[in-house]
């Protein structure tokens, strides 16, 4: 009896497998057709407590959404298991799963870009697939394992064959519908074809006195393919961009929509900024400095004509996710844009081609709307974008920070000469000097910074040090530019920001 379940578990489990892995290749195969286990996590994003994704987000860091993806593949393939247990007496209940996830998925995956008809058709596929490999393999075990010992063998052989070919069937088709469906989001949204303008405000080249040249420091200009990704999107949006638009609507006097050659053909400027997450904690890496090419965001604003009564820009994004910070933002002087281009390219689909905003001294959650599709003005009251009503602050300027690069924290070094290098950022505040205490009981030594590339910029510092042998805890702390020592009160990164002073274990060795 227990084999016997055992091997209708496995039935069943081997069926949901292939059904996903199925769902995926006609997502591939078919352009207009959506991931539905993208769907499927998507939604769970979008609606589960705060709490839950702060977790995720300590446990997994930036591997969050790859783990959200497995975990849904594991409870499919284990619900698949309890469904193909009871199947074996009662079919119509597989057919009733089946199906219900047929209905399901696609409506999890619709979105503003994706019907709920275009989901039925992966769902389909994979309901068809699914219920027919379970039959077929319920089909394979009709003969009891119990009967002649030559008889079981060879009804154990078959099923195992049969259940190992699905599986590799299903692994196929997942992996090769993964790869489809990535490549169908690049070739559609023409990104390949664009040539950006040239900056009516170029920026020079880095300065050699930008860079300390430390081992082990971040670069001063974080490349495109290591910039921290952080976004509530699960994958990349599809975003055609023969369709794109950018929408000026609610409180302007003159609401409008320009296509992608008309913002292209608007007078662009390159800013060094740097961003930062709000989920960033004290020392961690969700912080990075890009160089952007963009329009201003008071020149689409001012082409609006913003009304009076205006005081929140929400920024919207083709996904359906919202930021929204203070209409001052965009007039105080500081720098605030519609990005095109970063580190001289186009943006990366990752980091929201074909354009996002980009609001220095402000955290991502509340002004950098990726794949940005429009702006909208409002009251303050009037709208709680993404993350206010999962627990955050609506207001969220970027606190004064400062990290240790190098060395890595519980690193042995030699004792003698060792350079202990970092970065530090207060984003429309500048950095006005950072200092390090070498030892628990050790004296504050100011650090050598970099050339500042902008007051939106993090710098570089580097303190030189001859370390005796021993354990010993370093800690740094930044000054901003308007004279605001970096506090060393400790509070996690909800609801507004991590603060404190980094520190690091060093193990000195003689």
């Amino acid at each position: 009896m227990k084999a016997a379940r055992a091997r209708d578990a496995l039935a069943g489990a081997v069926a949901a497998g292939l059904g996903l892995g199925v769902s995926e290749l006609v997502a591939g195969l078919v352009t207009s057709a959506p991931s539905l286990v993208e769907g499927l996590g998507d939604r769970m994003i979008d609606n589960v407590p705060a709490a839950v994704k702060d977790w995720a987000i300590s446990v997994f860091g930036t591997a969050d959404k790859v783990a959200l993806l497995v975990g849904i593949a594991v409870v499919t393939v284990l619900v698949g298991a309890a469904v193909g247990v009871v199947a074996r007496r009662r079919f119509i209940v597989a057919v009733g799963v089946f199906v219900g996830f047929g209905l399901i998925a696609p409506w999890a995956a619709t979105t503003a870009t994706v019907s709920f008809a275009s989901g039925l058709i992966p769902a389909a596929a994979a309901v068809i697939a699914g219920l027919a490999t379970l039959r077929m393999l319920q089909d394979v075990t009709s003969q009891p394992w119990g009967a002649a010992p030559g008889v079981a063998d060879g009804t154990r052989r078959r099923f195992i064959v049969a259940s190992t070919a699905v599986v590799g069937v299903a692994a196929l088709s997942a992996g090769l519908g993964r790869v489809l469906i990535e490549r169908a989001k690049r070739v559609v949204a023409g990104r390949e074809d664009v040539v950006l303008p040239t900056a009516a405000e170029p920026l020079p080249a880095v300065a050699a006195e930008a860079d300390l040249a430390v081992d082990g420091l971040s670069p001063v200009i974080v490349p495109n393919e290591d910039f921290y990704r952080i976004d509530a999107a699960l994958s990349v949006p599809r975003v055609n961009l023969e369709e794109w638009t950018l929408s000026l609507t609610g409180l302007v006097e003159r609401p409008y929509t320009i296509d992608f050659a008309d913002l292209l053909g608007m007078e662009m400027v390159e800013r060094d900024i740097t961003l930062s997450c709000v989920s960033n904690p004290v020392g961690g890496d969700l912080v990075g400095n890009a160089r952007w090419l963009g329009v201003p965001l008071v020149e689409i604003l001012d082409r609006a004509a913003v009304a009076p009564e205006a005081e929140q820009i929400v920024g919207r994004s083709v996904d359906g996710f919202t930021v929204g910070f203070p209409v001052e933002a965009a007039y105080d002087g500081r720098e605030a844009l519609i990005a095109v281009g970063m580190n001289g390219e186009p943006l990366p689909f990752e980091h929201g081609f074909p354009a996002r905003l980009v609001v220095a001294g402000l955290y991502g959650y509340v002004s950098a709307t990726k794949w940005l599709s429009e702006i909208e003005l409002t009251t303050w009251e009037g709208f709680d974008a993404y993350w206010v009503p999962r627990g955050w602050a609506k207001e969220a300027p970027v606190k004064t920070q400062s990290r240790i690069d190098t060395p890595t924290d519980g690193s042995r070094v030699t004792a003698g000469a060792v350079t202990v290098a970092g970065v530090a950022w207060a984003p429309t505040r500048g950095i006005a000097k950072v200092e390090v205490q070498l030892g628990v009981d050790g004296e504050w030594r100011e650090a050598e910074l970099s050339e500042p590339l902008s007051e939106n910029a993090w710098v570089q510092w580097r303190v030189d040090w001859e370390a005796p042998p021993g354990r010993h805890i370093v800690t740094c702390r930044a000054t901003d530019g308007a004279g605001e020592l970096q506090t060393d009160e400790i509070t996690p990164p909800a609801p507004d920001g991590a603060t404190g002073w980094h520190r690091r274990a060093i193990q000195v060795d003689a």
